[in-house]
């Protein structure tokens, strides 16, 4: 099964202050405020949902294709992806723009002041799917994570014109689409991933019920944080799939990112929408016990150890001979 991921390509540059900003600032002069913080260090993270995803469905043997736009700094980035088993020839390189970096400070108090650059995600509009089609002949399942959204709307449209099934998963964007646009997104999708308060976020902005979204997508996985997930298509049984147990809670950045990339995993190895969801699971475990999205290691020893001890034998045994 080929599976196309499409979504934001990013690096986040991370540093700290050993001090606190609100010492630095006066009150009176806030209207004129020009401040440079020396800070202890810096932590550069390979980031971005379509990147994210695809190392994740890359360790679990998938071979993702990652569909996006990145800037000519992207070299190293792109070797990294490589040596974990993602497709990188239908990234959009721009010729004038850096790829999207996150720069944040973060005091003593845990206060942050940051900046978002978009460079290069911009030209993610770009992308035609029929020439990454055409080169992998054929695709299977497209993912439309979050990444520019005229990029998001093109791919979407572009997928219902062609008959490629899609998943719609707009995250981070929700808040700044208008229902139109998310209903253009959603309508007719193989899959709806969200998160809990997404679900609620995405139904008041459409103006449709939670049965009238079951009726225009084939699935929605609603992912319930520390609680697991929940799946539910019009008609059906719900599913509902609990966490392993964590070893340690570190840091939950990406954990959403690597539940869809054992998920959709699963989905390309035709185990049950129940065995999808484990595996989902359990990589987002692994992911929130480590400092970084793509900092985790998946052992298939102990990734099996620790799956069957949350799910057990039968579904390990459905699991296994898929992990490589």
């Amino acid at each position: 099964m080929r599976i196309a991921v499409t979504g934001s390509i990013a690096t986040d540059h991370l540093m700290t202050f050993p001090g606190r900003f609100a010492d630095q600032f006066v009150a009176d002069q806030m209207h004129t405020v020009s401040l440079s913080f020396l800070v202890d260090t810096l932590d550069v993270r390979r980031g971005g949902v379509g990147a994210n995803i695809c190392f994740g469905m890359g360790q679990l043997g998938t071979g993702p294709i990652l569909v996006g736009a990145a800037g000519a700094d992207f070299d190293e980035y792109r070797a990294w992806l490589d040596r974990h088993g993602v497709d990188t020839d239908s990234v959009r390189i721009s010729e004038v723009l850096h790829t999207a970096r996150f720069v944040c400070t973060t005091d003593s108090d845990h206060n942050q002041i940051g900046s978002f650059y978009t460079g290069a995600m911009s030209e993610a509009r770009q992308i035609e799917l029929k020439s990454v089609s055409d080169r992998v002949g054929g695709l299977d399942l497209v993912l439309i994570g979050a990444d520019d959204p005229e990029a998001m709307l093109r791919h979407t449209e572009e997928c219902k014109t062609r008959s490629i099934p899609f998943a719609a998963d707009f995250s981070q964007q929700i808040a700044r689409m208008s229902g139109d646009d998310i209903r253009t997104l959603l309508d007719g999708a193989t899959y709806l991933f969200s998160n809990e308060y997404e679900k609620g976020l995405i139904e008041s902005k459409t103006g449709w019920s939670d049965a009238e979204i079951l009726d225009r997508v084939g699935h929605r996985v609603t992912t319930l944080g520390a609680s697991g997930v929940r799946i539910e298509h019009a008609g059906g049984k719900r599913i509902e799939v609990g966490c392993p147990e964590e070893e340690a809670k570190v840091d939950p950045t990406g954990v959403g990112d690597a539940f869809r990339a054992g998920f959709l995993s699963g989905l390309s190895w035709g185990v049950s929408l129940e065995r999808a969801a484990q595996v989902g699971c359990m990589v987002a475990t692994l992911v929130i016990e480590t400092v970084g999205t793509q900092e985790y290691t998946l052992r298939r020893a102990h990734f099996m150890d620790r799956f069957t001890k949350a799910y057990g034998h039968d579904a390990a045994a459905d699991v296994r001979a898929h992990l490589h």
